[in-house]
């Protein structure tokens, strides 16, 4: 598929070459990351398969027989994993003299915890405010006893034959309540014509009059809608014959989505969003590594050397990352006037943030 569409020079809106990351992603992160993957810690995941779209009602049956979810039997997952968040941490890294540090600190610089009645007050009115706004992100449940164990290796992302009206409103809602618009937004092919699967369209856009903070947001949005059709169409569904799936790269569809003649001129560009997404991302690693550094953080399934052996692999990840020297500078947004950059920042918290239903990919 790369020798279709070939892209090169410098992201707009940042300092970083297609090059670069493509060099740094294929030789250190990508071999990395799939290891990672194979690592217990990372490969199960609980997730309620019975669910429904909060946000409108959806039939949850898939297209195809072989885009459903298969949950693992409890009794294929590590014990430390099924303990839940209390068991994140080894015995070992409770004991830590780190934690004992932590611990002498907070006594020594123990503070006056006391609270007046009127301050108590504005604490209730403040969860009371809280409490009836719109939640940042539908959270799954993992104690709802619909959850399910899900091996994310057997699962992998690819076709599910989501198609239609019912995935162009998803991706239609995404771009509508999350991304600005400019003077000139095209919006996608009608629902009801013929797709050739997946997703649904993309958008055509135009930059016209929109700003940094405003181009970062929009960039972000598709590149993971770009992620999403380029995992569809390097792992499809080609044909099934006696009953087995094969399954396997699909460039008519890859062309259909991303070639610069059949999208107009934008297919180059949803690929150039998601590698700006990637550096984002880069950025965001490379800026929680300390955390992970910490001796009493510990990926714990109860499994003590590949418990170490996953952080060491996680912790090398992290030292490649914070090696990039083309990361994202997040300084250059909200850099204008401070009542300006202030406004901005309160436009974009109050976008509704979307989770995709769960047959979306």
């Amino acid at each position: 598929m790369k020798s279709i569409i070939q892209l090169t020079g410098v992201l707009d809106d940042c300092l970083c070459d297609i090059e670069s990351i493509d060099d740094f992603n294929t030789f250190k992160i990508f071999p990395k990351i799939q290891k990672l993957q194979e690592r217990d810690y990372f490969r199960y995941y609980k997730v309620n398969l019975k669910r429904p779209c909060p946000f409108w009602a959806d039939d949850g049956h898939c297209s195809i027989k072989d885009c459903h979810v298969e949950p693992c039997p409890e009794s294929k997952i590590p014990v430390g994993i099924k303990a839940g968040s209390s068991n994140k941490y080894s015995k070992a890294a409770n004991n830590s003299k780190e934690l004992e540090d932590c611990e002498q600190a907070s006594k020594l610089g123990a503070v006056n915890s006391t609270l007046s009645n009127q301050s108590k007050e504005a604490f209730i009115d403040w969860a009371r405010y809280d409490d009836s706004q719109d939640h940042f992100c539908e959270l799954d449940d993992e104690r709802s006893p619909d959850a399910q164990y899900v091996d994310l290796l057997l699962n992998p992302e690819r076709y599910t034959g989501y198609k239609g009206p019912s995935a162009w409103r998803v991706w239609n809602s995404i771009y509508e309540e999350n991304c600005f618009k400019p003077r000139s937004v095209y919006r996608p092919l009608n629902p009801l014509a013929p797709s050739r699967g997946g997703l649904g369209s993309f958008y055509l856009f135009s930059w016209t009059g929109l700003c940094l903070e405003k181009r970062v947001f929009y960039k972000l949005i598709s590149g993971l809608h770009a992620s999403i059709n380029l995992h569809l169409c390097a792992n499809y569904l080609l044909e099934e014959t006696w009953g087995k799936p094969r399954w396997g790269p699909n460039v008519k569809e890859f062309t259909h989505r991303f070639d610069p003649i059949e999208t107009k001129g934008e297919g180059p560009r949803r690929l150039k969003n998601l590698y700006f997404l990637y550096l984002i991302e880069l950025r965001a690693l490379s800026k929680v590594a300390p955390y992970f550094e910490r001796s009493v953080v510990d990926l714990y399934t109860g499994n003590g050397h590949e418990d170490a052996e996953s952080k060491a692999l996680l912790l090398d990840i992290f030292r490649d990352t914070k090696s990039f020297h083309m990361h994202f500078d997040e300084k250059s947004m909200f850099a204008g006037d401070k009542k300006g950059a202030k406004s901005l920042k309160t436009e974009i918290s109050g976008l509704v943030p979307w989770a995709c239903c769960q047959d979306c990919g």
